[in-house]
């Protein structure tokens, strides 16, 4: 049996809303922190999934 792979294009994070920032300089846990980490993270996995792709389909 094969197994089906979804290969779908990555989501990029979304950002913080409005309020959930404690704007205190909290450092730990900071949902700013947390939002950039996701974005390098979503930046790794598009360009490995563009690098999947064929070329003519990549845009």
């Amino acid at each position: 049996m094969s197994e089906e792979h979804d290969d779908s294009r990555p989501l990029p994070p979304e950002p913080p809303q409005e309020g959930e920032c404690c704007e205190d300089g909290c450092g730990e846990a900071c949902v700013w922190e947390q939002y950039h980490e996701a974005r390098a993270e979503y930046a790794r996995a598009l360009a490995e999934w563009q690098a999947r792709q064929p070329q003519d389909a990549v845009k």
